[in-house]
């Protein structure tokens, strides 16, 4: 299966990014799984032209063995894993791609399904990247 932000008919491909870039810094974060998705990114300001790392949180997970399917099926459509920050059996799925209202909320109902099935949970996501001024007030969005 080809990672969502491949290239399709007129379609550009994001420019892939480094999830470990230190530089990066959080653009936009959603953690209230009762906000729409649109909501969030309504609020942010942020430019959607543009690709971002977007990292889902898997927390909870029971063993080893769920990190490890976690690893195995997040693979499968493009996400890397990293260990999660401040848990122990928490894992961050990330990857770059073009952010809608859209992908966010089947990418999070799949991250709470996976999470669900393994025995854990979600803890919102993010999204990071380099931080541009804000066309309309000059300013970083967060």
């Amino acid at each position: 299966m080809r990672p969502p932000w491949s290239k399709r008919k007129g379609e550009a491909v994001p420019a892939e990014l480094d999830p470990d870039d230190p530089s990066f810094e959080v653009l936009v974060r959603a953690l209230d799984p009762a906000e729409a998705d649109s909501a969030v990114l309504r609020r942010s300001g942020l430019d959607l032209t543009r690709p971002v790392v977007v990292r889902h949180r898997l927390v909870g997970l029971p063993d080893p063995a769920a990190v490890d399917q976690a690893a195995l099926v997040l693979g499968q459509t493009g996400y890397a894993v990293r260990p999660g920050e401040g848990r122990a059996l928490a894992v961050l799925a990330v990857r770059t791609q073009l952010l809608s209202a859209l992908s966010l909320s089947q990418e999070r109902s799949r991250m709470a399904g996976l999470a669900q099935r393994l025995g854990g949970d979600v803890d919102g996501w993010d999204a990071v990247g380099p931080v541009l001024e804000h066309p309309a007030t000059g300013s970083a969005p967060l």
